[in-house]
């Protein structure tokens, strides 16, 4: 059978849960793969694919069999299965989902299973079967009822930025959606908390680490120097060590600091060299994460879709201060577009709002009508969103063009490469 077109039979976001029972049932029908595994926990609002990369990438380094699951895909939905850096094969995922779709037609949750708990759960028979020696886990939302949060002790738990997002589903207060990714951390397991979480959100994972006996560290970034940081990447040295990132903004140096924590965390059940970890810092890359896709004219393309997202691609932009930046952009229906529109105000000259990437998306025209309101100057353009993105590279070659608001505006552009013209020679291989 085809895979994606059989997962896809399934809801997309299910009946919501108030346990993990769904997802403990379909893990048992499947002999509880999770159990032959050891896995990385992660989960925050922002820089959980960062996060991943760098621990996929250091892990494959140090010489282990290194699985990644990751959400959503950019590519293709193969690339949410990945071992060593290389997606499921096609065929071998059709070969699963032959084996185990009688499985799932006899559950008792047919009906509400999700194609996400699907996913993970044949993610989890494929790792077993491989032999991973160890698996890097990203929540797909939340934490404490987020499906993953399935296993029961991991090597270490991870959470990157905490901020507002998914409110209709975390909770409306920074505290009640830290709540929710403070779930990951498990009796007795160490846990890394990334630098910069606002007091309130900090309270509440010190208050859950206390009564799970977790070992909570968070990064003092006192200790950290940037030597200098550009749309290439940041070069910083942290507790006496250099190391060099190959994403690009400020918010990367404080993702790589984290992965460098929690590796010290765990390093007597997964030893890792220092070369090993500089290595996988510098080679992790993330399609959509400030990823410059183009030198000369610069294109830069980034999925922040939230504020505190944005805020991070904002401190970038700021950094090639007096350089004009046209911003492609599309947003989704559930984000907070003024506010994360707000925070790239002070630093885009121009706003080119696009929709049709998405059956989420908010209209080009009500967008435009967003980003005025917030006191920016948007353009609106007729056309297919890869034409738009051409013309705005021809008519002002020395800005830079950034592309911006949505992961699956990132994977629209992506599919469509060749359709964008203008790019430096080598961009569209690079994308």
């Amino acid at each position: 059978m085809d895979a994606v077109t059989y997962i896809s039979t399934f809801s997309r976001f299910g009946k919501p849960v108030t346990d993990l029972s769904r997802i403990g049932r379909l893990l048992e029908l499947l002999g509880r793969p999770q159990d032959k595994l050891r896995f990385i926990h992660i989960a925050g609002t922002n820089g959980k694919g960062s996060i991943a990369e760098m621990l996929s990438e250091t892990l494959c380094a140090a010489g282990y069999k290194t699985g990644l699951f990751t959400s959503p895909y950019i590519l293709t939905f193969y690339d949410r299965i990945r071992i060593n850096g290389v997606n499921i094969p096609a065929g071998a995922l059709d070969a699963l989902m032959d084996e185990l779709s009688p499985l799932l037609e006899q559950s008792p949750d047919r009906d509400s299973i999700t194609q996400f708990e699907v996913t993970q759960a044949a993610a989890f028979v494929w790792f077993a079967r491989q032999g991973c020696d160890v698996v890097v886990l990203e929540a797909g939302l939340g934490g404490l009822l987020d499906s993953t949060n399935i296993i029961e002790a991991p090597l270490c738990s991870v959470i990157g930025s905490i901020g507002l997002d998914h409110t209709a589903i975390l909770g409306s207060t920074v505290a009640e959606i830290a709540f929710q990714k403070a779930g990951i951390i498990k009796p007795g397991r160490p846990c890394v908390l990334s630098a910069g979480a606002p007091e309130d959100a900090g309270a509440v994972f010190r208050r859950k680490a206390a009564r799970e006996g977790s070992r909570l560290v968070i990064p003092d970034m006192t200790l950290c120097r940037v030597l200098y940081s550009d749309l290439t990447g940041s070069r910083f040295v942290y507790r006496g060590k250099e190391y060099r990132t190959s994403m690009a903004g400020a918010h990367q140096v404080t993702n790589a600091v984290t992965v460098i924590e929690a590796l010290r965390l765990i390093k007597a059940e997964l030893p890792v060299s220092d070369d090993d970890i500089r290595t996988g810092i510098a080679r992790a890359r993330l399609c959509g994460r400030t990823e410059l896709i183009s030198r000369d004219p610069d294109v830069i393309l980034d999925g922040s879709h939230n504020p505190d997202g944005t805020a991070a691609l904002a401190a970038l932009l700021a950094q090639n201060a007096g350089r004009e930046v046209c911003c492609v952009i599309g947003m989704h229906t559930d984000k907070n577009a003024a506010e994360a529109i707000a925070n790239l105000l002070p630093h885009v000259t121009e706003f080119y709002p696009v929709s049709g990437f998405s059956d989420r998306d908010i209209p080009a025209s009500d967008l435009a009508e967003i980003i005025r309101k917030a006191g920016g100057h948007a353009v609106l353009s007729q056309g297919e969103i890869t034409r738009i993105i051409s013309s705005v590279i021809s008519a002002r070659p020395g800005a830079v063009t950034l592309i911006a608001g949505s992961l699956y505006l990132v994977s629209y552009v992506k599919a469509r490469q060749n359709a964008v013209k203008g790019l430096s020679e080598g961009a569209k291989e690079r994308i």
